[in-house]
C-alpha cells in the first residue's frame, strides 16, 4: 500500500468522477451517481437529487486540474479548496474504514465534501512526492486520467480497455515487423 487506504480510496472517487466525463459521460443522471456511490464509500448527506449530479458534473474539471497538477501548483490547488469550505476536521470510522479524517460536516453537499476529500488525499500525495502516479492515459486516443497504485509503478493506462487495445496493437505491429 503507498497511501492509507482511505487515501487511495479518495483518489480513486476522484479519478472515477473525472473519468465519468470522458466520451460516453458516465455522469448524467442519478441513476449514474447512484453506480458512483455504490462503488466508492461516501458518508453524510446524499441527496439522490439531479442538482447534486449537476454539482458533481460541475467538480469534475477542477479535480482534473487538481488531480494532474504538478506538485507546487497542486499544494496551490489544495490550500484554494480548503480555504473555500468551512472545515470540521474529525477522525471518524464507518463501514469496513478504520479511523480516518473527515474535514467538512456530514451535512454538507456532496461535492463540497468531495472536493474537500480529493484536496485532503493529495495533501498526502504532495508530502510523499507520489504525484507522479497521476498521469493521462498513456493511450494516444484517451484523455482520462490513469491512477497508478502498484508497488512498481507499472500502470500506465486509465482501464483494461486501454492497455488491452494498445497490447494488440503492440502485437500486430511486431508482426508486421517480422
Amino acid at each position: 500500500m503507498i497511501f492509507t487506504d482511505d487515501t487511495e480510496e479518495t483518489l480513486r472517487a476522484a479519478v472515477w468522477l473525472v473519468n465519468s466525463a470522458e466520451d460516453p459521460d458516465a455522469l448524467l443522471s442519478p441513476s449514474d451517481e447512484a453506480d458512483f456511490l455504490s462503488g466508492y464509500g461516501y458518508t453524510g448527506r446524499i441527496d439522490r437529487d439531479q442538482p447534486e449530479v449537476d454539482a458533481l458534473r460541475a467538480l469534475r474539471p477542477q479535480l482534473r486540474t487538481m488531480l494532474l497538477a504538478p506538485r507546487d501548483e497542486m499544494a496551490v490547488a489544495v490550500n484554494e479548496a480548503l480555504a473555500g469550505v468551512s472545515l470540521a476536521l474529525r477522525l471518524t470510522r464507518h463501514g469496513a474504514m478504520d479511523w480516518h479524517l473527515h474535514a467538512v460536516a456530514d451535512d454538507r453537499p456532496l461535492a463540497e465534501r468531495v472536493l474537500v476529500e480529493t484536496a485532503m488525499a493529495l495533501i498526502d500525495v504532495i508530502r510523499a512526492e507520489e504525484g507522479s502516479r497521476i498521469s493521462v492515459c498513456a493511450d494516444e486516443t484517451c484523455d482520462a486520467i490513469a491512477l497508478d497504485l502498484s508497488r512498481n509503478r507499472s500502470k500506465r493506462y486509465c482501464s483494461t480497455t486501454c492497455a488491452n487495445r494498445n497490447a494488440v496493437a503492440a502485437y500486430r505491429a511486431r508482426r508486421a515487423e517480422a
